[in-house]
């Protein structure tokens, strides 16, 4: 690793192999703690190359626990992380407002490592208790719309780096991976980034990959879509710059998306918008983001529709009610 480092530091790039086998090499312990974090600060300093990306995911996907889930063709809805933004778990909501409206989703998740609450402990906040068990998952499924995997369980190499992500409490290049790596490999992804570089490098690495999707960056640093500014929504044929007044939105605050302090604020947060009680920025940032969701998975609908469909499963309850069945499901 020393000398890889000492490559890195004079600004030399990794090849797709090289990457591949680092990864590797994390996940079988061979690296210590501050190797660790050195290679981490490396891609802070720079940007990540599309070859080294596709390194890493490589090898994550290659060690994963696989899990084949493709009969339901489901949606993943996901933020990079690492925007500094604090807000509460926009894409863990939009996913059952998404399964609410009748389309599967698996959400891939993790603790989060750079902000108060990431997926996993909001799910954890309700009691869920992860599993990497397919009839359990395929129950839930079935039973509310959504199954929910907690990343750890499914590839050695983020549990590897769990300690010392949280440890440095600084965005990575594993939070560009964490979306990549969805161990069932979902047919339809919403992915939100923090930058329009990321936004062009995402955009490329899913047209290798052959997923439908859509990468989503607000103009003012969310890697969502915020209704705080513009935002950018790019699909394999097309990249679109929307305002929120052009889809019929008011324009928010940062301050009217804070998620909160702790994981218990942002809990509570995430149950007002399911319960149909939260404040307008926070539903209609929530809405906004399972419309274009849903688009991805049924591109032939107008964004309004939509848009519809997504304040329909949010308003008539049905969203909630696939939080209550899957509850049921996954608590123990």
């Amino acid at each position: 690793m020393k000398q890889i480092l000492y490559r890195l530091f004079e600004h030399q790039y990794l090849g797709r192999d090289e990457a591949r086998q680092i990864l590797q090499n994390i996940t079988e312990g061979k690296y210590n703690d501050s190797q660790i974090a050195s290679l981490i600060t490396v891609f802070l300093m720079r940007s990540i190359s599309v070859e080294e990306l596709t390194g890493f995911r490589e090898a994550l996907l290659e060690m994963r626990v696989p899990i084949d889930l493709s009969e339901y063709r489901p949606i993943d809805i996901v933020g990079t992380g690492g925007d500094g933004k604090n807000t509460f778990n926009i894409s863990t909501t939009s996913c059952f407002v998404v399964a609410g409206a009748g389309y599967p989703v698996v959400k891939h998740g993790n603790a989060g490592a750079t902000s108060i609450s990431g997926a996993s402990n909001v799910m954890e906040q309700h009691g869920v208790k992860f599993t990497t068990n397919i009839d359990q998952l395929r129950r839930s499924l079935d039973d509310s719309g959504i199954a929910y995997l907690h990343a750890p369980l499914f590839n050695p190499a983020l549990k590897a780096v769990a300690p010392v992500r949280k440890m440095l409490g600084v965005r990575s290049f594993f939070n560009m991976l964490g979306p990549l790596v969805n161990p069932v490999i979902p047919t339809y992804q919403l992915l939100g980034v923090y930058n329009l570089p990321l936004l062009r490098l995402y955009n490329y690495t899913y047209q290798e990959s052959g997923t439908r999707f859509a990468v989503v960056h607000s103009l003012d640093g969310f890697d969502e879509i915020s209704l705080t500014s513009e935002f950018k929504v790019a699909t394999s044929d097309k990249e679109k710059l929307y305002t929120p007044e052009m889809l019929g939105f008011k324009r928010y605050t940062e301050d009217d998306l804070y998620g909160g302090s702790t994981v218990e604020e942002v809990a509570l947060i995430f149950d007002a918008v399911l319960e149909n009680r939260a404040t307008e920025a926070q539903k209609n940032c929530v809405i906004v983001n399972s419309a274009f969701a849903i688009q991805v998975i049924c591109p032939e609908k107008t964004i309004e529709t939509c848009i519809d469909e997504a304040r329909e499963s949010l308003e008539s309850g049905k969203a909630l009610q696939s939080l209550k069945r899957f509850l049921a499901i996954n608590q123990s």
